[in-house]
């Protein structure tokens, strides 16, 4: 898939701040860098702290180069005044600032919404908090796996008769970056009508219910403990074949008898015990074992390619074959980035297309701005911002900057 210039971006010339650190806040930036805005991660001098999470990268945290492409670096010390005045006389040129420092933290610092918006009106302010800005835990620290374990999740999760189970991926963090992106630039189109910035409260713990509104439905006259969970069971699930594992998903009566006949299973396929969702479901125990035995016959491969677009399916991969699948770089979700530590790598491309691009046939990728090494653009910023070269020096010198 061609790849979009910048400037063809919806968000083009909209300029973002990122103070935020972990995974939520800095996603969500990179999600608004994805659709053409300028983004800064601004970090302290230590640095955000993903960077030194476990990674068998080296000199970089592989979760840190994932989470913040599209982005330029500028390392800042916000405790003191002069870093405090570099701040202001970025947020008076943005578009956008995202945080997720817990409740009064933002005060301390005197990068509240009040303060902020005073020197620029505009600014749409987004604070990634783990409870929200009120309420008995709102200062209290959120991490995905605690938003987790406390609404639910985790408790799904868990096998019959089995301990609750953690979902690993940061599953709550992504969704709240996609709540973020999606939040300012929803303020973003208001504020073309209004002329003002607003502030806007996104939570992990929205984040983790609003993943499960399937779920969070509470009937009036309902029991408060029922079964919740829309699991279609029986056959729909990951299964073993002769090599490998396959999922498969035979919801709809088309799909159920697609199956059936692949697997030379035509007696099933019409029969009155198994012709819905829930009949299948109640009958598993009869009907796995013959899925199973059927699958036996070849591996998850070959049974993919033999169900193509009949049966809904997919052969069990690990991540790593995402980076040359067919699919994948028909559609250029994949491109070249590098990075000051870890040089060039692969990573995540454009995940939507706009306009004519979507229409144009596959071809090579451009190299993308990688995530920044630390304070790898302070100094080009700081340039921007008015400060001559003796004031750079000095701020350099005096660690304001870095």
């Amino acid at each position: 898939m061609q790849q979009e210039s910048p400037a063809d971006l919806p968000l083009a010339g909209i300029k973002v701040l990122d103070l935020s650190a972990y995974i939520a806040g800095p996603y969500g930036c990179a999600l608004l860098g994805d659709l053409g805005a300028d983004v800064i991660k601004v970090e302290p001098p230590e640095g955000d702290n993903l960077r030194k999470y476990p990674s068998t990268l080296e000199t970089e945290s592989r979760a840190f180069l994932g989470i913040n492409r599209n982005k330029r670096g500028l390392c800042l010390n916000l405790k003191e005044a002069a870093g405090h005045e570099v701040l202001l006389r970025l947020v008076r040129e943005a578009d956008v600032l995202v945080h997720n420092f817990r409740p009064g933290v933002p005060e301390r610092l005197r990068i509240d919404f009040a303060t902020l918006s005073a020197v620029n009106p505009r600014l749409v302010y987004c604070a990634m908090t783990g409870y929200g800005a009120v309420g008995p835990m709102a200062r209290h620290a959120g991490y995905d796996q605690v938003l987790q374990s406390m609404t639910g999740m985790c408790a799904a999760q868990a096998k019959a008769d089995g301990p609750p189970e953690v979902l690993y991926g940061s599953v709550v963090d992504y969704y709240g970056a996609a709540l973020i992106s999606n939040s300012v630039a929803a303020a973003l189109y208001r504020r073309e009508k209004t002329g003002r910035g607003q502030a806007i409260d996104v939570s992990l713990l929205g984040s983790a219910l609003a993943m499960q509104s399937a779920r969070l439905v509470w009937a009036d006259g309902e029991p408060r403990h029922v079964e919740r969970d829309m699991r279609s069971g029986g056959i729909t699930g990951i299964h073993p074949t002769r090599e490998g594992y396959l999922y498969l998903s035979a919801n709809t009566p088309h799909f159920w008898r697609a199956l059936c006949g692949h697997l030379n299973l035509p007696e099933l396929a019409d029969h009155p015990d198994y012709d819905s969702v829930r009949k299948r479901a109640a009958q598993a125990a009869v009907l796995v074992p013959l899925v199973r035995q059927a699958l036996s016959r070849a591996s998850a491969r070959e049974w993919a390619e033999r169900f193509g677009q009949s049966v809904p399916c997919a052969e069990v991969r690990p991540v790593e074959d995402m980076f040359d699948h067919p699919q994948v770089e028909a559609m250029g979700l994949m491109r070249p980035y590098r990075n000051p530590q870890a040089g060039g790598y692969l990573g995540l491309g454009q995940w939507a297309h706009f306009g004519a691009a979507a229409e144009k046939p596959a071809a090579s990728q451009a190299a993308g701005r990688g995530a920044p090494g630390l304070g790898e653009h302070s100094e080009g910023i700081l340039s921007t911002l008015g400060y001559s070269e003796p004031e750079i020096r000095q701020l350099l010198q005096s660690s304001v900057v870095q």
